[in-house]
């Protein structure tokens, strides 16, 4: 196959398994992107966990992302590895938003614990599930997944 720009011949595809372990791996910020109501897209970096095929974060229910994702119910997110030889996962979906107190405080422990390490998870779990924050399951759709892009 041909390729132009920066795609590299050694790129390739990285299964489903290997994409949900690419996400799943240390600290990545995953890029959310969403459309604003005008049309223009925003873009804001999450941290997130896996569960399940899910994507799960916490938006305050009246950021631009939350209105957006209430209108719209999808989004888009990229998480990439910025060192060579360069990988990325990009998830688009539709969306599912909770204030479920239970769920939220448990998600919001668990992403703490993976960004913050798990001395200080409870705390970051106390601080983000609180009222007025929401639980957003991105339910993805499509999945493309590049490895090895500069090789």
């Amino acid at each position: 196959m041909e390729r132009g720009g920066v795609w590299s011949a050694a790129m390739r595809d990285m299964t489903r398994s290997e994409a949900y372990a690419f996400l799943a791996e240390g600290t990545r910020t995953g890029k959310l992107a969403v459309t604003r109501r005008d049309g223009r897209p925003h873009v804001t970096p999450i941290w997130f966990v896996i569960d399940g095929a899910d994507v799960v974060f916490t938006t305050w229910h009246d950021s631009v992302k939350a209105r957006a994702l209430r209108r719209e119910g999808r989004a888009a997110m990229v998480v990439d590895d910025q060192a060579p030889p360069y990988s990325f996962v990009m998830v688009e979906g539709t969306v599912q938003l909770s204030a479920a107190a239970d769920d939220l405080v448990r998600f919001a422990t668990m992403i703490g614990g993976r960004y913050m390490g798990s001395d200080r998870a409870e705390e970051f779990g106390r601080r983000n599930g609180v009222e007025g924050e929401l639980l957003v399951r991105l339910l993805p759709e499509r999945i493309v997944a590049k490895e090895a892009v500069s090789e």
